[in-house]
């Protein structure tokens, strides 16, 4: 089968796309036909080796440390179930599924991820992958066409856990940062599903797109930070019940004193800048919560699955390319310019 095959860290070049042999699953597995993947930045900082370890921030290394290559790219995955491995029920065969791309610390609803498919295991940048049926999600009745079912596991599973983990609920105002990337995006659309009024910060040109993803305001956000607390004043003057911050930086210290008595400051990402300063008193005196999320539990990723069945989600896709043309498709996500998420066709 073909496959984008991650060789070691570094550039472009270091991933190629060749023939492989096609696994074959295993007890407790399943092998699904990739009928679509997308691209995430995980894919890309992986490739670059850009994670660090503890202590060594600019070692090469990836999301949980070594990456054992070569590596199959890719955590986004929809397909077809084309073959089950012993002791998986056969009435999986054939069906359509959605893929949890987390490896988990264990069993359990509320187990927490701790490698990712693409990462600590082959993924789905290919034509076929092996996972285990308990990390498939049946997705027959869903309305969502492959290629929209491929954009939900990272980033609106990162969205969803960010969510969940920050009790996000109906009525309450909730700022989300880095709005029209994946992440940023889905928890627009998942928040103003879930009743809330979201104020998201996104730049002039991919304004409309994040609005019609759900945002009742959007803020420019090239504003300095302490512009942007003010701008935050108007717009949402009783202030902030959460932040759904997937960009870190300097906006958590100007923003923070806009958070109401028991809010919440859910973080799962630094683009921005990992390291921060910020008044301890404005988090302790007004009994806030700072909350880091990292990708989503068992239990978070069902409850995507079944928003998906029920198409109460609905994925905005920027661009589409072929397997055979990954490179173009990782430089046009670099660029940033696109709103939505770019996806694969692995199908020769």
């Amino acid at each position: 089968m073909r496959a984008a095959v991650l060789t070691a860290f570094g550039g472009p070049e270091v991933l190629v796309v060749r023939d492989v042999e096609e696994p074959r699953p295993g007890r407790g597995e399943v092998l699904v036909e990739v009928r679509a993947a997308a691209v995430n930045n995980t894919d890309l900082w992986t490739r670059q080796g850009a994670y660090g370890l503890p202590g060594r921030p600019d070692a090469l290394a990836g999301w949980r440390g070594p990456v054992s290559f070569p590596r199959v790219q890719g955590g986004d995955i929809a397909g077809v179930v084309r073959e089950v491995g012993h002791g998986v029920d056969p009435a999986w065969h054939g069906r359509r599924v959605l893929v949890d791309p987390a490896l988990y610390d264990g069993p359990g609803d509320d187990a927490r991820p701790v490698g990712l498919l693409g990462s600590e295991a082959d993924g789905g940048f290919a034509e076929a992958v092996v996972v285990g049926a308990d990390r498939v999600h049946d997705m027959t009745g869903s309305p969502l066409g492959d290629e929209a079912l491929a954009c939900l596991p990272v980033a609106y599973g990162t969205a969803t856990g960010m969510l969940e983990r920050g009790a996000i609920d109906a009525g309450e105002t909730v700022l989300v940062t880095g709005a029209s990337g994946g992440v940023g995006l889905a928890a627009v659309q998942l928040a103003a599903a879930r009743g809330a009024h979201v104020v998201a910060l996104t730049t002039p040109d991919k304004a409309d797109a994040v609005r019609d993803a759900g945002a009742t305001t959007t803020l420019d956000r090239r504003r300095d930070a302490g512009d942007l607390a003010d701008a935050l004043g108007e717009v949402a003057p009783d202030g902030l019940d959460a932040v759904v911050d997937v960009v870190g930086g300097p906006v958590l210290a100007a923003v923070l004193p806009r958070l109401r008595d028991g809010g919440r400051w859910v973080i799962a990402g630094a683009m921005a800048g990992p390291v921060v300063e910020f008044d301890l008193r404005r988090l302790y005196l007004h009994n806030g919560a700072l909350v880091g999320s990292s990708m989503h539990t068992p239990a978070h990723f069902a409850r995507l699955a079944a928003d998906a069945v029920a198409g109460r989600v609905e994925p905005r896709i920027a661009a589409r390319h072929a397997l055979a043309d990954i490179h173009a498709a990782q430089e046009e996500f670099a660029r940033s310019a696109h709103v939505g998420k770019i996806v694969l066709v692995p199908g020769r």
